[in-house]
């Protein structure tokens, strides 16, 4: 008995062990501040969380023994830890470095998993709030460029910025919030991205095709835009308040955003408004059509749960933009406008009086873009896999008002629905291989409403695709790769255009109306795309390595380019397009170097990319040489298709000496040359024909800036920084029919300082940023500049043709914590 007593005894003290729970807990900060939204995990287990604003967290459940537990977050080096965990609770503290590369960045934008930065050969950048915050930006794309070697934009005054990436833009682009693909016809030129920049707080982009996680439209990349998420104490309501003012336009830019935990749920609001005047430059003055007023609302609502998490949200976007024409007066130079529908004569218009060039009121002739989007996007925890499911529909509502006479009646209302599905489930790892399969696309159908003018016709489109895609590491050695195959079916019927006998103008009849033509046939086909890359790391060391990739992208033609027939009044071009386009493919080829020393980061990028059918637009002109008017007062464009080849480099040298911690050095070059390689034009055209349009020409970019290492009073961690953008002469442009011509090149010179205000007791204040661009008030047209090409004369008094881009702005902004 004595025995069994002490076995028994023994057993439930071992069960006890065994059974034994500890809570980790501790602060995390870097240079003595608490940093929030650091991940913490228990390595090899699934127990995890986050940082809170004072940099406290807490992990509860732990098994008794040993353990490691890794550190990481955004701009910081991972850490892990070796624990010995021993009674109740345990207190871990971590100290956080700086990387400035964001070397082990966590990335979900272009792959299946999340991954770090230095594992994934795919070119990957990312671009924290902060990084934006301190740059003077009239939009989002606008900051992305600032942000990221090769990327650049298509511009139509300062809120109309389109991404363009190593030369390719439009639908080659896919821009993304949260994940969920942006519809909202992006083969038009002369409106932006529908999302309200002050809601984002990163932005990832994926340099490089795309199309095995995505289908079509991610021939050239993918741009990421992903808002806020809330982690910080339960039971508490946060927010801020975002104020910013701008010289040059007097842009007024205000944002509230509110943000809170209750238990397992977390809330998220906000809402923005910004409104302009029409910018200047010391050539044109006041540019006539630029002013525009933007409101943005959105919520959502997050559920995270042991079996995963589940997150609903909405947005809604309105912005009047006015639509310039870039006409003037011969002599004097000054804008004028519009005032007749029939017998309007270009160049004997009225002059634009002062008082109109710097009012806040949208004028009649304007835009009116209403974007309306809902989602939902869960994750479902199985074991060792998870199944991740996002389901949206948005709305975008466009409206065109083009008809002085008629102020009320729009030229264009186009209506575009579309649903999007995207299924990936991450199988269980076999072997060290993470495999993923999924199944995504999307339904469209967009209509023609009370308008006169149709550019497109009523069609809809169903596309889907199934990939799959794997990736392993094996020493030094991180490989990942997969295979998608895609299909998208676009139709439409028979659509007539008659005359509306009470306007005067064009209308949509039915086949039976006396007055109507043909203007769009019926059509009815389908795209199929294989698609697929493969790519390695080698991790020579922890401090060097080198990235190689290969992948083969797919696109189906968007509709302007196979349907297109009329006038576009916001962009002021006729589009033609031709319905017998093939999809475009590409192969691109990659291989990047990147070195993190202890003072430097150094990465260098190239590329290579053929691409099979691209689609371009190009100038119609008559056998004369002399540009075809369809549309008085309008260019008109007709697509073209050929074989292709974009090549190129993004050198980064970023320079932090640990001897001098206040000082950053930064510096970046990126160029881009696309060649056409359609032989027949070449044999007749020679070097008009040699290059793709708009391709941006070399670029170089260099920053300085010194940053505090202590609190100067209330301004803790001070910063004031200057950098130059220099751009080279685009003599590599395409020139036949005049399409393009000669942009002389140019060097802004910027500046800024910005502070945190804090209490003695540590309490942030706010956040504040007084900023300068252009600050030589240089006169510039960028190759990318539409308005550039808004020109009726051949030769001017001045000597100047086209409208130039913004010249000195101002900025000062201010975030106020709740």
């Amino acid at each position: 008995m004595k025995f069994l007593s002490i076995y028994c005894c023994c057993f439930f003290i071992s069960l006890n062990a065994i059974a034994q729970k500890v809570i980790i807990k501790g602060v995390i900060t870097s240079k003595t501040e608490p940093l929030e939204n650091i991940n913490i995990k228990v390595w090899g287990t699934k127990i995890s969380t986050k940082s809170s604003k004072a940099g406290t967290y807490q992990l509860a459940g732990v098994p008794l023994g040993n353990c490691e537990l890794v550190f990481s977050g955004i701009g910081y080096q991972s850490k892990k830890v070796s624990v010995a965990l021993k009674g109740d609770t345990v207190l871990v503290d971590a100290e956080m470095l700086s990387l400035a590369s964001d070397l082990n960045d966590v990335v979900i934008t272009g792959v299946n998993r999340a991954t770090q930065l230095r594992k994934s050969p795919v070119p990957i950048a990312v671009l924290s709030k902060k990084t934006m915050d301190q740059n003077v930006n009239t939009n989002l794309i606008e900051a992305i460029v600032k942000g990221v070697p090769g990327i650049t934009a298509v511009t139509t005054g300062p809120n109309v910025s389109k991404p363009f990436i190593r030369g390719l833009g439009y639908n080659r682009v896919l821009t993304l919030y949260d994940g969920l693909r942006q519809e909202g016809q992006q083969w038009g030129d002369e409106h932006g991205i529908e999302v309200d920049e002050y809601a984002i707080t990163r932005a990832e982009v994926v340099k490089g095709p795309a199309s095995l996680t995505y289908g079509s439209d991610a021939l050239a990349g993918v741009i990421n835009m992903i808002p806020y998420t809330p982690y910080f104490e339960n039971g508490k309501l946060k927010g801020d308040f975002t104020a910013n003012y701008q010289s040059n336009n007097g842009m007024i830019g205000s944002s509230i955003g509110l943000a809170y935990i209750k238990n397992d749920w977390k809330y998220t609001f906000r809402a923005t408004g910004k409104t302009a005047h029409n910018y200047r430059n010391k050539i044109d003055g006041w540019v006539y059509g630029t002013a525009f007023r933007e409101y943005n609302l959105s919520a959502s609502a997050r559920l995270d749960k042991t079996w995963g998490f589940s997150k609903t949200a909405l947005t809604y976007y309105d912005n009047l933009m006015e639509i310039p024409d870039g006409s003037r007066d011969s002599l004097s130079r000054r804008f004028t406008r519009q005032v007749l529908d029939n017998g309007d004569d270009i160049k004997n218009r009225p002059l634009v009086p002062e008082s109109d060039l710097r009012t806040y009121a949208i004028n009649p002739l304007h835009q009116h873009i209403q974007h309306y989007r809902f989602y939902n996007t869960s994750q479902f925890k199985f074991g060792t896999s998870d199944l991740n499911v996002l389901i949206g529909g948005q709305q975008s509502v466009r409206r065109e008002y083009n008809h002085p006479t008629w102020p009320a009646q729009a030229g264009l209302y186009v209506v575009l629905n579309t649903f999007n599905y995207d299924f990936k489930y991450n199988l269980p790892d076999f072997a060290g291989l993470e495999s993923t399969v999924g199944l995504n696309g999307m339904y469209q159908a967009n209509r023609s409403k009370a308008a006169t003018d149709f550019p497109i016709p009523d069609y809809d489109l169903f596309d889907v695709g199934a990939f799959y895609f794997a990736k392993k590491s094996m020493g030094k050695v991180d490989i990942s790769g997969g295979i998608r195959i895609d299909r998208r079916n676009i139709k439409w019927d028979n659509f007539f255009v008659g005359i509306n006998p009470q306007t005067g103008f064009d209308k949509q009849v039915s086949a039976n109306d006396p007055t109507g033509k043909l203007q769009f046939p019926s059509f009815h086909k389908n795209y199929y795309g294989l698609s697929g890359s493969l790519g390695l790391t080698y991790n020579i060391s922890e401090r060097f390595l080198i990235k190689a990739n290969i992948a083969r992208g797919y696109r189906a033609p968007n509709i302007t380019e196979i349907g297109s027939n009329g006038l576009d009044p916001g962009a002021h071009i006729v589009y033609l397009g031709n319905r017998t386009f093939k999809p475009e493919f590409n192969l691109q080829q990659d291989i990047g170097i990147m070195a993190y020393l202890k003072d430097a980061d150094i990465s260098i990028e190239l590329f290579n990319n053929n691409i099979q059918n691209y689609i371009y637009q190009s100038r119609l002109t008559d056998a004369n040489g002399n540009p075809v008017v369809i549309v008085p007062g309008n260019l008109t464009y007709q697509y073209q298709q050929s074989k292709a080849r974009l090549y190129g480099a993004e050198i980064s040298i970023n320079l932090h000496p640990r001897a001098l911690r206040w000082l950053s050095f930064n510096n970046s070059l990126a160029y881009t040359v696309g060649l056409n390689r359609n032989r027949e034009l070449l044999d007749q055209h020679d070097n008009d024909a040699r290059y793709l349009p708009f391709i941006p020409p070399l670029q170089v970019r260099t920053e300085i800036k010194a940053t505090a290492q202590k609190p100067i009073g209330i301004f803790d961690q001070p910063y004031v920084k200057i950098d130059a953008a220099f751009f080279a002469d685009q003599n590599k442009f395409y020139a036949l029919d005049n399409t393009e011509s000669f942009t002389a090149g140019y060097t802004l010179i910027n500046g800024g300082v910005g502070s945190a205000l804090k209490t003695k007791k540590g309490r942030t204040i706010c956040d504040i940023f007084l900023q300068a661009d252009n600050i030589f008030n240089i006169a510039y047209q960028s190759n990318l500049n539409r308005l550039k090409y808004f020109e009726y004369y051949n030769q001017s008094p001045n000597g100047r043709s086209g409208i130039y881009n913004m010249g000195r702005n101002l900025s000062f902004k201010v975030i106020v914590p709740i």
